[in-house]
């Protein structure tokens, strides 16, 4: 994810993450189809593509993640005006000190709530 964020920038990246019981074993990203520095919609072909193939390996839906290039660390208004996937976590990656971040939300009625986990080049 990170390589992609960071090749993407000044646009966003996007894309979803597949697995079992909270532990990521698939990464997909998905092109962003508004080529934006501040908005994203994933290519509706691509993502498809993942969902199938995400179901077919037997995963579940982790997480959406994509990038906020300028900022903020923290997911935005449209970010709330768009949520597609209600209960699944969304990754927002940003940068600190020109260091990409990624930080984990779930909306909680109509905010978002910041979640713990632990990032890791893990296969």
């Amino acid at each position: 994810m990170r390589a992609q964020v960071a090749a993407a920038a000044p646009l966003e990246a996007c894309g979803l993450i597949g697995g079992r019981q909270g532990i990521s074993m698939s990464i997909f990203p998905i092109d962003n189809e508004e080529a934006s520095s501040v908005y994203f919609r994933m290519n509706p072909h691509q993502q498809v593509q993942a969902m199938m193939a995400i179901a077919e390996a037997g995963l579940d839906l982790l997480a959406v993640y994509h990038s906020h290039p300028a900022g903020p660390t923290t997911p935005s208004k449209t970010d709330l005006d768009e949520l597609s996937y209600l209960e699944i976590p969304q990754l927002i990656w940003s940068l600190d000190n020109h260091e990409w971040i990624c930080m984990p939300f779930l909306l909680e009625g109509s905010k978002f709530k910041p979640l713990k986990f632990r990032l890791s080049n893990s296969p």
